[in-house]
Parts: structure tokens; C-alpha cells; sequence
């Protein structure tokens, strides 16, 4: 069926050019909408969105009164937003259990072998330390009791002068551990240590490597020690590897110093450098707790004290890090497999001479004096070098003497 429209013209309100048209009757559609009209009064009543928040936040708040361990769910909240996201509520800090110390091992499970003629090399190094008096003989952890009277104080004070050592040569910790003792009132104890201030402990041991974060391990230790231990020192391993700043080279010199116990070897830098040298660790050990489970497995017991006094003195004195004394070393005889080969190369041969230089100052005329003994072909070579050296011109070094020595 159609139907005649009637159109109504009107000039468009953005531009003259544009004409439109709308109709002027209303027309019905043809087509029926199969959507289902139903009438409000069938439509069942739903509650507001708010209502629902506020019953379900009460009905939570309920579950963990009465069960505190259920996990409780998060609920929105009408502006979408997340309750326990809210601005201005705590966020919930996350439970962890303590962090359990692991034990310190005692031995390998497959025991490192002995290195050959070990007895031999021990025994010269112990003739040779007979005749030297190294840093550590008089400066020492064992030193640091002496100054004490009270048996507590003096384990206490073998305590403090370790966790000073570390990183630092015992002339400085020695210097150091006298410095902190008169700082708190001439008695190093727990309780001086505990009620002095921080600043004063910084102070006094300003001199040692990481001297901050040493002031805070001996404040925390001898807290520990107060509260655990009866602010004493402890007699095990483990327990004095619980204290800040003790690991365990402390830890076992701890034992052997104030209790006298021998539970195992004190590996610092020097015997880990020197046993290495020696080459009794096959493949060379890595860190000081690989070198001291290798000692362990085949030194004899009745060795285990005294091992790190002996190579820490032959280790500042003959042994060094830097240019080893190798010409002054009875091991270099065989017994080191780590001796210089050129350490006795520095003797004189025959008919050399030996050359006496000095270097003087272009103004003063007077400077410093420096002598090099060196064969005789080589005297060009020491010229260049002390003038590198003492940044002399070349012309203002002054041939003074030459000698001769065997013919």
C-alpha cells in the first residue's frame, strides 16, 4: 500500500546551500517490533547497587570476626575501586618466617689428599718464623686480652679485635682496639660497648677498613650477646656466626684464643695465599672456606691452632702479596713451586762493577741521594730509570764513583 508524503523544505542552520526536508505527517512503520512489551508491575525489584556494597562489606567484616585465618575477598566498592586500595588504608605487610642459618661444614665429603713433602715445607717455615718478629706476634688478636683482667672481658676483647681485623693490618687494629677501650671508660665489656654512643665507637675505630658498618656490627653484637648469651662470648661456631660481622675465620680464631678450643683452622688472606703458592691444593682453592675444608682434611689435629700465627707472620714478612722475598726463603730451594727463578740473579758477577749514582737538584744543588748497585752494561738503563723516577734530567745526574769488585 502506498502512502502520498507531504515534505516540508528548510534551509540547513550551518549552511545557506544546503536544504532540508522532513516530513510533515507522522507515518507508522509497516514492520512490527517482536520485542515483548511487559508492563512495570510483572518486573521484579531489584536493590541498589550502594545497598549491595554496604551488605556485602558487613557480612565480611562478620566472616573474620568469626574466623580470623579465612582468607578474606576483596570487595568492590560502588566507585569500582578496590577496598583494600582505598587512599589512606594500610597496605597489609607480608608474613615471612626467619631466615634459618645454614651450618658451617667441617669437613669434604671426599677428604682433599695430603700434598706431597708438606712436613718438610711446615717444619722450614716454622725455623724459619724462630728468627722473625712479625706484626702478628705482638699485635695480634691474642694481644687484646692481655689489657683485661676479667676473664669475660678478655674472650670479649678477642671478640672485638677480629671483627676490627678484617681488611685492615694489625698495626691499625691494635691502635684501634687500645683507641675503643679508653673511649668507653678503659674496660672493653658488652655493657660499655652498649651504653656508649655510636659516634664515640666511630671515632675510636675510624682507622679501619669499613669502620661504618663496624661500629653498627658491634653495637648489634654486643646487644646479641646481652640478650642471648649472657653477654658472653659464645663457645660454638654457629653461634658465633650468628653475630653481625663474624664469619667464620673469626670465628674459629675465637674458639682457639678465648676458650682455647680447637675446632677448626682460621683461613685469612695470607694462608690462603701462601698454601695456594705452595700448591697443596689441587685444583688451587678459590675462596678461604675451600682452603680451610682442604687443610682440614688432611693436616694433622694438633696442627690446627697454630697454622694461621705462622703463615700470617711469614706471610707479612717473607711471603708477601706484592714482590715476595723469594732470595730470603729457604723454600725457594725446591720446595715452593711458586719461587722466583731470577729471586738470586741480583749477585754480582765477576769482574762487574759496581756504579754508585747520585742525583742532585738543578738549584739547590743538594738533593736526594739515590744509590743502585747494577752490572755495568746495564748502566745506561739505571740512568733512564732514575731519571723517570726522581724526574732529574738526565745531565743532572752526576757519576761520583766506580769501583771495582772481584777482578
Amino acid at each position: 500500500m502506498k502512502r502520498n508524503l507531504s515534505l516540508r523544505a528548510t534551509p540547513s542552520p550551518f549552511s545557506t546551500k544546503v536544504t532540508l526536508y522532513e516530513a510533515t505527517d507522522a507515518v507508522e512503520s509497516v514492520r512490527r517490533s517482536k520485542r515483548l512489551k511487559v508492563s512495570a508491575e510483572h518486573c521484579p525489584e531489584y536493590p541498589e547497587l550502594s545497598e549491595v556494597a554496604e551488605q556485602s562489606a558487613s557480612s565480611r567484616k562478620a566472616t573474620e570476626r568469626s574466623d580470623p585465618g579465612r582468607t578474606s575477598v576483596k570487595t568492590e566498592s560502588v566507585a569500582g575501586t578496590p577496598r583494600d586500595t582505598l587512599p589512606g588504608r594500610p597496605k597489609p605487610k607480608r608474613v615471612t618466617s626467619p631466615r634459618t642459618q645454614k651450618p658451617i661444614p667441617t669437613a669434604l665429603e671426599t677428604p682433599h689428599p695430603a700434598p706431597p713433602r708438606w712436613r718438610e715445607t711446615y717444619d722450614t717455615i716454622k725455623r724459619m718464623r724462630l728468627h722473625i718478629v712479625a706484626p702478628v706476634d705482638t699485635m695480634g688478636c691474642d694481644q687484646a686480652q692481655l689489657r683485661e683482667a676479667d676473664p669475660r672481658n678478655q674472650r670479649y676483647s678477642t671478640l672485638v679485635s677480629l671483627m676490627l681485623s678484617s681488611q685492615t693490618k694489625d698495626e691499625v687494629t691494635d691502635a684501634a682496639v687500645a683507641k675503643l677501650r679508653e673511649a668507653v671508660g678503659g674496660t672493653l665489656s658488652v655493657d660499655a660497648i652498649l651504653q656508649a654512643d655510636e659516634s664515640v665507637i666511630a671515632e675510636a675505630i675510624c682507622k679501619v677498613g669499613f669502620w661504618r658498618r663496624k661500629t653498627q656490627y658491634i653495637k648489634q653484637a654486643a646487644q646479641k650477646l646481652r640478650d642471648e648469651f649472657d653477654s658472653d662470648v659464645p663457645k660454638t661456631v654457629d653461634e658465633l656466626c650468628s653475630l653481625p660481622g663474624v664469619g667464620p675465620k673469626m670465628a674459629f680464631l675465637t674458639l682457639q684464643v678465648a676458650w682455647k678450643l680447637n675446632a677448626g683452622i682460621g683461613v685469612d688472606v695470607h694462608v690462603h695465599r701462601i698454601t695456594n703458592r705452595l700448591g697443596w691444593h689441587k685444583p688451587p682453592s678459590k675462596t678461604p672456606e675451600e682452603t680451610r675444608l682442604n687443610l682440614q682434611s688432611w693436616l694433622p689435629l694438633e696442627l690446627h691452632p697454630e697454622i694461621n700465627h705462622l703463615l700470617v707472620g711469614f706471610g707479612q714478612t717473607i711471603c708477601t702479596p706484592v714482590a715476595p722475598k723469594c732470595d730470603q726463603c729457604e723454600l725457594s730451594d725446591g720446595l715452593c713451586p711458586s719461587a722466583r727463578k731470577v729471586a738470586k740473579a741480583s749477585s754480582s758477577k765477576p769482574g762487574s762493577k759496581k756504579v754508585t749514582i747520585f742525583a742532585s737538584g738543578p738549584d739547590t744543588g743538594a738533593g736526594p741521594k739515590i744509590e743502585v748497585a747494577l752490572e755495568e752494561e746495564e748502566h745506561k738503563i739505571a740512568l733512564e730509570s732514575t731519571s723517570a723516577t726522581r724526574r732529574t734530567p738526565p745531565e743532572q745526574l752526576k757519576l761520583v764513583k766506580i769501583e771495582g769488585t772481584s777482578p
